[in-house]
């Protein structure tokens, strides 16, 4: 029986697993990077252990130092969770040949299905050969033979474009998961992506634990997951089910894993096979009633499943909240996490708390939100109803991007696919102010510095205070009276530093205030205090690229010198942050009349990178 079980990650999901290990009476070791020794998996683990001399980026991939770690804290077990070395074949020996055990199949089963090149060989299907695309085959999707969670991978329309998708794939792939292996396939524009979740023990009982569709992908990578996956018949889902069966039994596999599939022309064509717990697994334990965690728990100590699984119960469905921002290619983001609360009656799984600082060098999730109900449309309702009543302070986030993709009419119709952001990203990101926000931040914030001294003849004069938000300036006006705060056009019914009430056309509303600096959120509206006298030198040059995010320059475009001509949209410089590249464009054709960026270097958000001067038409 396992006492004591190191978890060989980070963030969310080793908080999820401890949490289980608590549950089992299991004593838990956490594992830290210098970046994370204050981080919450690392402070509700019983015992936690530095992980010394690594960078941020690579410490969960020193899979010597893990052992290390396991060895001299006491621990019998490791579980690896998702991502990492979770999928790796030599980190799962090393932990077997210390003498401890393996949360996960055996390194033989990891082995044959890591490389998604050698499962596809596995399950009788040939990759397309980079010699041997044409025209016809495009478009085409470079994919980067070990790891997912859409690093390393790359949409190729024209064949011009593909040496350079080949040569982006493999670094980003390289620095995500220590394999710069990558692969082509035809890609299918329409198609869905669905998965089936297996578990199988050491004693030959196979479960197959429904579907899900994990369509709603940015980037390649998954946002909304649900379970069952609707809309896909009894036919297809067999059909579903006997590859996985194929796969499981291909490798002798044992222990929690999943099938992907991308479904399209009403048939499933096999994807890979990941040999690890899946972020989205929440969605099958809120239907099935079970913790899978334990469950890969039970299979690694030799119990037995019983003969069949438990019968599926109503729908579950997962948002994924990231710091990035959706409008502008999803950039990461980074800085302090305030306060994050959800309603009742819905999962959290997260792996920060209020103060939480969001760094740059891991992916920027910071939770994952889980709503079950008894039908689809209930657990819709009930998950977009969590997530806009949410208390969220920090950096900017995909939350309201979330909550419109849970009620666009095309998502609710459950027969979308992944290029559901390809058309609709546009009407989901529109930004839609709320007008009177601004005039309850400035209300809030004078509440407490009015002081009514004395009787005046005179009437007051309008007070002014200035804010951005969402990219706009607003003047907020106000008065002080002897009977309180008023505006032009509304009514102040009540104004304290947490709570201000407005009525307008006889309608009241509330709004919640809360000011970290110079950040005031006001109800889900985030605002920007703005100084009363605005600093006339604080102006970039038209033109001007800024760096969008903390991370490293990785690259600058080949041959690219002050004095070059670009070409607006033209790549000209590229950022890695948390694990992904991001392309920084020449707003406008013209000259580069100058370049500041070198690379390897680090930069902070606003740090002028180039300077496009636009060529005079």
């Amino acid at each position: 029986m396992i006492q004591t079980l190191l978890v060989a990650n980070r963030g969310e999901i080793a908080c999820r697993i401890i949490r289980t290990c608590r549950e089992l009476g299991i004593r838990t070791v956490a594992v830290h990077s210098d970046a994370d020794e204050n981080a919450l998996h690392a402070r509700v683990a019983d015992t936690a252990v530095r992980l010394p001399g690594a960078a941020p980026a690579e410490t969960y991939l020193r899979g010597d130092l893990i052992v290390k770690a396991a060895l001299s804290a006491g621990a019998d077990a490791v579980h690896p969770g998702y991502g990492f070395l979770s999928e790796n074949p030599d980190f799962a020996r090393a932990v077997l040949d210390a003498g401890l055990t393996w949360i996960g199949p055996s390194p033989e089963a990891i082995e044959a299905m890591a490389s998604k090149t050698r499962a596809k060989d596995l399950m009788g299907i040939v990759p397309l050969a980079e010699a041997d695309v044409t025209e016809a085959d495009l478009p085409v999707l470079v994919k980067a033979a070990a790891g997912g969670g859409g690093r390393g991978m790359r949409i190729v329309r024209r064949l011009e474009e593909l040496s350079a998708a080949l040569k982006s794939a493999r670094a980003e792939a390289l620095s995500a998961f220590g394999d710069g292996e990558v692969f082509l396939e035809r890609y299918l524009e329409h198609g869905r992506h669905v998965e089936v979740q297996v578990l199988a023990d050491t004693h030959g009982t196979i479960w197959m634990l429904g579907t899900r569709d994990c369509s709603l992908q940015r980037r390649h990578q998954k946002v909304i997951e649900e379970a069952p996956a609707p809309g896909i018949s009894e036919v297809l889902t067999s059909d579903m089910y006997a590859l996985a069966v194929q796969a499981v039994c291909a490798v002798a596999y044992e222990g929690a894993g999943t099938v992907e599939f991308l479904v399209a022309d009403g048939r499933a064509h096999f994807l890979e096979m990941n040999t690890r717990l899946q972020v989205e697994h929440p969605v099958t334990e809120a239907v099935f009633g079970i913790d899978l965690v334990a469950e890969q728990i039970r299979v690694s100590e030799g119990h037995a499943l019983e003969k069949d699984p438990p019968r599926a119960r109503g729908h579950a469905i997962e948002a994924r909240l990231y710091a990035e921002d959706p409008a502008h290619g999803w950039a990461p983001q980074a800085g302090t996490l305030h306060h994050l609360a959800v309603p009742d009656g819905v999962r959290l799984d997260t792996g920060y708390t209020d103060g939480d600082p969001i760094g740059v060098h891991y992916d920027p999730m910071l939770a994952k939100v889980v709503a079950h109900a008894p039908t689809r449309a209930e657990a819709l309702r009930k998950l977009a109803g969590a997530l806009e009543r949410t208390e969220l302070h920090g950096p900017l986030t995909n939350r309201d991007l979330l909550v419109r993709s849970l009620r666009h009419e095309e998502f609710r119709s459950g027969h979308t696919d992944t290029g559901f952001y390809d058309r609709h990203l546009g009407e989901l990101t529109e930004s839609a102010p709320d007008p009177l926000a601004p005039l309850a931040a400035a209300l809030a914030d004078a509440h407490g510095r009015s002081r009514f001294g004395g009787w005046r003849n005179l009437p007051a004069q309008p007070q002014v205070k200035r804010y951005e938000l969402a990219g706009q300036e607003y003047e907020v006006r106000y008065r002080h009276t002897r009977t309180g705060f008023s505006a032009e056009g509304v009514r102040v019914v009540r104004a304290d530093a947490r709570l201000v009430v407005l009525e307008v056309d006889g309608v009241a509303r509330k709004f919640t205030v809360t000011r970290h600096g110079d950040q005031v959120y006001v109800n889900s509206t985030h605002l920007t205090a703005l100084p009363r006298f605005p600093d006339p030198t604080a102006q970039h040059a038209p033109g001007s690229l800024l760096a969008p995010m903390p991370g490293t320059v990785v690259r600058i475009a080949e041959g690219l010198t002050e004095g070059a001509t670009v070409q607006a949209g033209q790549g000209l410089i590229w950022l890695e942050a948390m694990k992904m590249q991001h392309q920084i464009s020449a707003p406008v054709t013209g000259t580069l009349s100058a370049l500041h960026a070198k690379a390897g270097q680090q930069v902070e958000p606003g740090m002028l990178l180039a300077v496009v001067q636009e060529t005079s038409s």
